[in-house]
């Protein structure tokens, strides 16, 4: 296995549904742009709340990839 190299960004996906496809919708959308991606690390969770419900999730991410020889 070579060694690699990797870059690291910040990224924030959010969802009306979950935590979990707040992460997916920001990996995604991510994937469209940057490849190579290796790695991901939720750094924060937070959400929306209207009317005293859970409204809107906000996942922010440090996402990994590693850059072309």
């Amino acid at each position: 296995m070579p060694d690699h190299v990797y870059k690291s960004i910040e990224l924030t996906g959010s969802s009306t549904r979950s935590v979990e496809e707040a992460v997916q919708n920001a990996i995604g959308r991510a994937a469209k742009t940057v490849h190579n991606l290796r790695w991901f690390e939720v750094t924060s969770v937070r959400g929306h709340i209207e009317d005293g419900r859970v409204a809107h999730w906000q996942v922010t991410l440090k996402v990994g990839f590693t850059l072309d020889e």
